[in-house]
């Protein structure tokens, strides 16, 4: 097959074992650390990416990502007619979910122990693709309908206070007040326990589940006293961009609009800083590998001076010297960047395979696996970005050999 001839030379170089053993050390070892660098981006970049998605489904598949309420702010708030409203929000671009529910800051107090919590009253034939009906380790969130005065909190909630399926435990509204003969207390009533869940976030300790009629009784409110909505849209961030129709929809203009991006924001940020900086170090690792080529081309150039002052003399040009040596530094390159992808891939296909044949738990005792989600797309982003640190760094060597004087060189040949 016709190559030009600065190709077939840069190929010759590269797979030439004419040179010292020093240039060999270090060719290798750069093409080692553009294979390291690349599988270890692309493993760490699919995890950050799991923990991420995990993040989303277990955080977000119990917060709302739109609340729609009553604007409590109005002197005289107009009755909050949910029925007509869930209908007429279940027709926005996005929405998948519409579910009523009331909501409260409470305390929930067993013999043993007090625990500061947000309450929410639900309907539950309303909330059967809440991510709670599929975390369930004893009870269900039906519970709450068949039984009068019924409690569903998170594993690690009934944990710390000690309590099980049948117990009970006392809710208490610190800002709802009442009158007795012992002075003004806040209002309370006792709950039983009918069911346990663990989402495995950080919710599991700080929600608990009532029927919207029993909450509405402690709020004392009339009726179900649902006083709010909450969406759950095709992807949670395309939080804003549903807001602001709902905020620019008339029909919903007597009604305030937030979203979790207001009480989670801080959190998901946190978590892509965190993601960024992984990045940017491993990429570093990549690029400092990457321009180890520089070190092996220059010593290539300094060792290959005689030759590329005879080809200069036969009428080679200076671009073809070039061309040459940016060649050679690409082969290096190429050989890391795909050894290092087909590593990566294969490595984070079998990660959890191979840390459970190890006997490592990096998550500790009782986590079974690390989440991770391979994206096709980042992968692509690390094997170009890794390409272009290897072109760059055959630049300088490649100018260096282009500007070799064929008389300085072929003097005392």
């Amino acid at each position: 097959m016709f190559q030009p001839l600065s190709i077939f030379i840069g190929f010759r170089y590269s797979r030439s074992r004419s040179h010292t053993g020093f240039v060999s050390f270090i060719t290798f070892f750069s093409i080692a650390g553009i294979l390291l660098g690349v599988a270890s981006l692309i493993t760490v970049s699919s995890v950050m990416n799991g923990f991420e998605g995990e993040l989303k489904k277990r955080i977000l598949g119990i917060i709302p990502h739109v609340v729609v309420s009553t604007d409590k702010s109005l002197k005289t708030p107009t009755k909050f007619l949910w029925h007509e409203q869930r209908e007429s929000l279940l027709k926005q671009p996005h929405v998948n979910h519409v579910t009523p529910f009331l909501e409260s800051e409470a305390l929930v107090q067993s013999v043993t122990g007090l625990q500061g919590v947000m309450l929410q009253g639900v309907l539950p034939e309303y909330e059967k693709n809440n991510i709670i009906n599929t975390h369930m380790v004893a009870g269900e969130l039906t519970s709450l309908s068949e039984q009068a005065y019924a409690v569903v909190l998170g594993e690690s909630l009934a944990n710390k206070l000690r309590v099980s399926i049948g117990e009970e435990v006392r809710i208490i509204l610190p800002n709802q007040t009442v009158f007795t003969p012992m002075g003004r207390i806040p209002v309370q009533r006792v709950f039983t326990v009918s069911g346990i869940f663990n989402v495995g976030s950080q919710v599991d300790d700080a929600m608990i589940y009532v029927h919207s009629r029993y909450g509405a009784k402690l709020l004392r409110r009339h009726g179900d006293g649902i006083d709010s909505l909450r969406l759950y849209l095709d992807d949670a961030f395309n939080e804003k961009l549903v807001a602001q129709a709902l905020v620019n929809n008339t029909l919903f203009n007597h009604l305030t609009v937030t979203t979790w991006d207001q009480s989670q924001g801080v959190l998901f940020s946190a978590v892509k800083m965190e993601k960024n900086m992984m990045w940017l170090m491993l990429s570093l690792i990549v690029a400092v590998a990457a321009f180890n080529i520089v070190s092996a081309l220059v010593m290539v150039v300094i060792d290959k001076q005689g030759e590329i002052g005879i080809l200069r003399t036969l009428g080679l040009q200076r671009i073809d010297v070039v061309k040459i040596f940016i060649t050679q530094g690409m082969v290096n390159g190429l050989w890391g960047v795909i050894i290092g992808s087909a590593l990566g891939v294969l490595l984070t296909l079998n990660l959890n395979s191979i840390l459970a044949f190890l006997g490592v738990s990096l998550l500790g005792v009782g986590v079974q696996t690390l989440p991770v989600n391979l994206i096709f797309s980042d992968v692509i982003i690390i094997v170009v970005s890794a390409l272009i640190m290897s072109f760059v760094a055959t630049l300088y060597p490649a100018y260096k050999a282009a500007n070799t004087s064929p008389v300085e060189v072929l003097r005392n040949e």
